[in-house]
């Protein structure tokens, strides 16, 4: 190589060996990568925190939103359940009300009634009354002895409360309202009703017991004989037993 050549190459070398010894840290291109990448970053975290300040925004959004819906809810249902109360008790002062209103309306049928005014048939004695309210003006009627009118309180009580715990009082009371006005067939059915119907009711001997006493009184000896003695052999310890050995007696002394 010519000493001319070689002066030509040396500043090249010279040049390159200076760009290879640079530290990265120097480097203009890498500085420029460094700094884009920073900037990057750096927008990176703003987006971030965009995102999350927008969610956390909408959450809140939601969150206000619930307690709304929840305070109208509340409201609606505070609304209801003072509607249902005021119901309430607007019923139950209508039920009073009324309650009242047919108390003084009973009262005052089975006050007409007991001051004699009529009875029709089918009419109880106290419209609207409950079947003891009817069964008392019933009998009342009874022991005043008007007949009739009791007959009909009480027919029309059975028809009207045929499962009533009274029933067979009310069946045999009828049959005595017969039998007390001398209408002994009707009050011989009537006594006979007592004992098919309502066999466990205490009023059986004395039904019993009447019956002998129609047939006695239509002269139907042997059946009178015949029941007042069935009287005497199936409740011996009663009251019954003992009237009917009375008139056992006393249809012997008689011949009958």
């Amino acid at each position: 190589m010519s000493v001319r050549n070689s002066l030509l190459i040396l500043p090249l070398v010279i040049a390159l060996g200076g760009c290879t010894m640079m530290q990265p840290s120097e480097d203009p291109v890498q500085i420029k990568l460094t700094e884009l990448e920073r900037r990057l970053a750096t927008m990176e975290r703003i987006v971030d925190n965009q995102s999350l300040a927008q969610m956390t925004q909408q959450l809140d959004a939601l969150e206000r939103r619930v307690d709304q819906m929840q305070g109208v809810a509340e409201t609606l249902e505070y609304d209801a359940a003072s509607t249902a109360d005021r119901q309430r008790q607007l019923y139950a002062d209508l039920d009073s009300r009324i309650q009242d209103l047919e108390s003084n309306l009973s009262a005052r049928g089975a006050a007409s009634v007991l001051e004699g005014g009529a009875l029709s048939p089918g009419q109880l004695p106290v419209p609207g009354g409950s079947d003891r309210d009817n069964y008392q003006v019933a009998f009342e009627l009874l022991k005043e002895e008007r007949y009739e009118m009791a007959a009909t309180a009480f027919q029309q009580f059975l028809v009207a409360f045929p499962d009533s715990e009274l029933a067979d009082n009310a069946q045999y009371w009828l049959a005595e309202s017969y039998y007390a006005s001398d209408k002994f067939e009707q009050a011989l059915a009537d006594f006979e009703v007592v004992v098919k119907n309502y066999p466990r009711s205490r009023k059986v001997p004395d039904a019993l017991l009447k019956t002998g006493y129609c047939n006695y009184s239509l002269r139907r000896w042997d059946a009178a004989r015949e029941t007042l003695s069935r009287v005497q052999a199936d409740y011996p310890e009663t009251t019954a037993a003992r009237l009917a050995g009375q008139y056992l007696a006393r249809m012997a002394s008689e011949g009958v």
